[in-house]
């Protein structure tokens, strides 16, 4: 009887295990984006960035000195994706209509008519020619950040330069990562004599003078942004390619490569559908960290008047005039803490997702990753 209590006890135990469903497997990205979203600091700095991009993508409809539509003797007009001459609403002049005319606001907001407003009605180049108070201004009811020197709306510029400094942003990293990666790669997965010439090729390469060459460039050409986002691009892989070059240098040596080269697949198929997966957690953790340099490198460019040509907004030449105007101390302050958020959401974006990455801290964080 004693016997025979433990083999029943066995096969219940076996019967309800097999009964039991299995949890399902969660894929290693999914794992990566929990241990991400277990970090609160790093998480909504993620979505404060993107509601702020979002919102500043939004520029035209949010901050422009056109209305969203007009309703004008029986007939509607969309200024905001067409210019129309003032002749149309009751103008003297065939020139494209300047809605911050009074006589103009008075005849769109007549008996019959109606005109919608973005909520701020400046955009980023606006000069309001009929202000009552003169440049710069202290914010106001009108100008919630007030003006600069030349009476441009500040929170328009600021939503522009923001806008234009990610976008410059975004393209710089994407351009960093895609030479530093294959730079990186070729050299580590290859080795030898490629990964000598690769490396002594980009200790000169880095030993530029980058500024200089900047100064250069901006003395012998007109400023402009496809010629920013060239120089810049040819320093911005170098700090990745290292990083990957160590990487493909330790993973061309597992087994699980010999595997792929028993198969019969080229090295291109192995370094591509075999090592470079294995080799993105540097890649990934690069990105907020070379967004925030591009950011800063273009605001130190605008700032020195290397960068952008005017009156293309950005943050550096919105400080540079705060500093030409000390008296107008809201726009350095604007500027500044709009600078200061920007690379502190970064960072912490950045932090958040090297711990997410580090297999260090996996098993701490997720009950030892499973």
């Amino acid at each position: 009887m004693s016997s025979s209590t433990p083999a029943s006890s066995s096969t219940a135990w076996t019967a309800d295990s097999a009964a039991a469903p299995h949890a399902p497997s969660v894929s290693p990205w999914r794992r990566t984006w929990r241990r991400f979203r277990a970090q609160p600091l790093g998480y909504w700095s993620l979505v404060i960035f993107v509601t702020l991009f979002a919102i500043s993508m939004l520029g035209e409809v949010l901050a422009n000195d056109r209305p969203l539509v007009v309703r004008y003797d029986g007939q509607y007009y969309f200024p905001i994706v067409k210019n129309y001459p003032e002749t149309i609403f009751g103008g003297d002049f065939p020139a494209r209509t300047n809605y911050l005319d009074p006589y103009i606001r008075q005849r769109l907001e007549s008996k019959g008519n109606f005109a919608v407003y973005p909520p701020n009605r400046f955009h980023y180049d606006t000069i309001d020619y009929f202000a009552a108070r003169p440049y710069p201004s202290a914010p106001s009811t009108t100008n919630w950040l007030g003006t600069d020197q030349f009476g441009r709306d500040v929170l328009s510029r600021l939503l522009y330069g923001f806008r234009l400094s990610v976008l410059m942003a975004l393209a710089l990293t994407v351009s960093g990562v895609a030479l530093g990666v294959l730079t990186g790669a070729v050299q580590g997965f290859y080795g030898g004599r490629i990964d000598l010439i690769g490396q002594r090729f980009i200790e000169i390469w880095s030993s530029m003078p980058d500024l200089y060459l900047l100064i250069i460039f901006a003395s012998i050409f007109e400023p402009a942004l496809w010629l920013l986002f060239i120089l810049l691009s040819m320093f911005g892989w170098l700090v990745l390619s290292d990083y990957v070059r160590a990487e493909f240098l330790r993973n061309r040596s597992l087994d699980y490569v010999k595997a792929a080269r028993t198969m019969g697949l080229s090295n291109w198929q192995i370094m591509w559908r075999h090592v470079l997966p294995n080799s993105l957690t540097p890649v990934i953790t690069f990105l907020p960290f070379r967004m925030s340099a591009a950011i800063l490198s273009l605001t130190s460019l605008d700032f020195l008047g290397l960068g952008v040509p005017p009156p293309t907004p950005s943050l550096g030449e919105l400080l540079q005039e705060g500093k030409n105007n000390l008296e107008a101390w809201w726009i350095s302050l604007s500027a500044f803490a709009a600078l200061v958020i920007t690379l502190l959401l970064l960072t912490f974006m950045g932090d958040a997702l090297r711990n997410a990455l580090d297999t260090r801290t996996r098993g701490s964080a997720f009950g030892g990753g499973k």
